[in-house]
C-alpha cells in the first residue's frame, strides 16, 4: 500500500493544541507530514470547495492555493460552539465514503449539546447524576430544581468547554447568580446533584477516559484541590495516567457504553466512581496532555485507526505504514 494522502483539518483559533499532536502521529506512523487545513474554510460560509474527483472527494481553497484529495480525513480540534456549521462537510465527507472517524453530525451535536446528552443517557440507561435542564427558568422552577436535587448542585451551560462557565451551587444566591448569569448569555443549562466526588484528603477528583471503539485506549484520575471548581486540568487539576488494564473495570465499561450511546467511535469520557460509577459527559474530541505520554497512548492508537480503515477499504489487512512505505 503506497503512503496514504492524510488531512488533517483542525480550527487554528483552538489553544488546545492537539492538532500537533495529531500531525507528529501521523509522522511517526507514515513517514510524512499530513496536509494541513483550516476547517473554517469547510463550515458553513467558509471559502472551500468540496468536489468529486474520481471515486474521492476534492478539497480545494484557492486563496491558499490548496487542493487535494485525501485517503483520509482527520477532522479534530474544532471548538464546540463552531461544530454546528461543519455538519454539511460531515455530510459531505461520509456521502463520498472518506475514511474518518470524525462520525456524524448527530454524534457531535448529541455529544456537544448537553442536555442531548443527558436524554440519550436516560434512553440507554447510562448512569448519571440526577440532572435538571433549565432555559430561563422562572426563580421558583430553578429553586424547585435546587430542591430537589438536594441543594448541592452543578451548573453548567449546554454547550461549554474545558469547566468553563460551570459552578459549584449550595445556596440561593449562588443559584440566583448563576441564573442570572446564563441568562445575561442567552444559554440554556443544566443543573446536576453532586457526585460527592471528593477523595478522603478533601479533593474533588474525576477520570478521563479515552474510548477508541469498544476498548479503552488511555486513563488519567484529575485531582482537584480547589473542591468548588471543575475538575479539568485547564482549571488546575493535576492528572494523574492510568494504564487501561489498570483501570476500576466498571469505569471502563461504563465508558465505552457512554460513548457508544451517544454514537461516537472515539471520545473521552469524564465520570466518577462514586454512586456506583456515574458519567458527566462525552467529549467529542478529547484534549491531550503530558506530550510524549498522550501523544503514544492516543494520539499514535487515534491515526492508526484511521489507517486501518483506509487499508480494510481497500481490501488489505490494517497495518501501520513507516517512511519506507
Amino acid at each position: 500500500m503506497s503512503r496514504p494522502c492524510i488531512a488533517l483539518i483542525a480550527d487554528p483559533t483552538s489553544p488546545e493544541g492537539c492538532r500537533e499532536y495529531l500531525a507528529d502521529a501521523v509522522e511517526l506512523l507514515t513517514g510524512a507530514p499530513p496536509v494541513r487545513v483550516d476547517s473554517r474554510h469547510f463550515a458553513t460560509g467558509g471559502t472551500g470547495q468540496a468536489t468529486r474527483h474520481g471515486d474521492r472527494l476534492r478539497l480545494r481553497v484557492p486563496e491558499e492555493r490548496l487542493d487535494v484529495a485525501p485517503d483520509v480525513v482527520l477532522l479534530y480540534e474544532i471548538p464546540p460552539h463552531r461544530r454546528r456549521g461543519l455538519a454539511g462537510f460531515q455530510q459531505l465527507l461520509e456521502a463520498h465514503g472518506v475514511v474518518t472517524l470524525a462520525a456524524g453530525p448527530d454524534a457531535w451535536r448529541t455529544a456537544t449539546e448537553k442536555n442531548l446528552t443527558v436524554e440519550r443517557f436516560r434512553r440507554d440507561g447510562v448512569a448519571q447524576m440526577e440532572t435538571a435542564v433549565l432555559s430561563r427558568p422562572a426563580p421558583q422552577e430553578a429553586a424547585d430544581a435546587f430542591d430537589r436535587l438536594g441543594g448541592d448542585t452543578w451548573a453548567r451551560p449546554v454547550v461549554g468547554t474545558g469547566g468553563n462557565d460551570t459552578f459549584h451551587v449550595t445556596t440561593t444566591a449562588q443559584l440566583e447568580d448563576a441564573a442570572a448569569y446564563y441568562a445575561e448569555r442567552g444559554t440554556d443549562w443544566l443543573l446536576s446533584r453532586d457526585a460527592g466526588n471528593v477523595t478522603a484528603d478533601g479533593r474533588r477528583h474525576q477520570f478521563r477516559v479515552f474510548v477508541l471503539g469498544d476498548r479503552v485506549v488511555h486513563a488519567r484520575e484529575h485531582l482537584q484541590p480547589e473542591t468548588d471548581t471543575p475538575c479539568n486540568t485547564c482549571q488546575g487539576a493535576t492528572a494523574v495516567h492510568i494504564a487501561p488494564p489498570d483501570l476500576d473495570p466498571r469505569l471502563a465499561e461504563l465508558a465505552v457504553a457512554a460513548t457508544a450511546s451517544v454514537g461516537l467511535p472515539f471520545a473521552g469520557v469524564d465520570l466518577a466512581v462514586e454512586n456506583g460509577g456515574v458519567v458527566f459527559e462525552v467529549n467529542v474530541q478529547p484534549a491531550f496532555v503530558d506530550g510524549e505520554r498522550e501523544l503514544h497512548a492516543v494520539a499514535v492508537p487515534y491515526v492508526q485507526a484511521h489507517l486501518d480503515a483506509l487499508a480494510w477499504s481497500c481490501g488489505g489487512p490494517p497495518r501501520g505504514l513507516t517512511a519506507s512505505a
